[in-house]
């Protein structure tokens, strides 16, 4: 698989609700691991979770990891730094993307073949919405 993807949410739900539409979108074609809610299950982010998605997830190409809220991304860069003592090789992009967009988008992307580079670029724009005209 080419680029993996992580779903990084306060809700474990919310995360687990992102992985179903994104997998369906790229049609089973995409690594994606859902990383969300606090250690005890409630609303919250866990260091540990991300870490063990970020391990879990499959990416030849890299992984790209997309979160809800600002408040997540220390976790995400505690994660993030932790597994890239561990694991060197493999690249790892944190994503300014909006979350479901994004992660659509991605997962789409991926699926295709396109880099690391190429799917965070998209992710990252995809909060971009066309304006509705009234």
């Amino acid at each position: 698989m080419g680029v993996g993807l992580v779903i990084v949410s306060h809700s474990a739900r919310l995360a687990e609700g992102v992985v179903e539409l994104a997998s369906q979108m790229a049609q089973g074609k995409v690594s994606i691991v859902a990383a969300g809610g606090g250690p005890d299950g409630s609303l919250g982010t866990s260091v540990e979770k991300i870490l063990a998605a970020l391990h879990t997830v499959e990416g030849r190409d890299g992984v790209l990891v997309l979160l809800d809220l600002g408040s997540a991304a220390m976790s995400v860069e505690m994660a993030v730094e932790a597994y890239r003592a561990e694991q060197k090789e493999r690249r790892v992009i944190v994503s300014s993307g909006a979350l479901v967009e994004g992660a659509v988008v991605a997962a789409v992307e991926s699926s295709i073949g396109n880099t690391l580079d190429a799917v965070a670029a998209a992710a990252a724009e995809a909060h971009t919405l066309p304006k509705v005209h009234h």
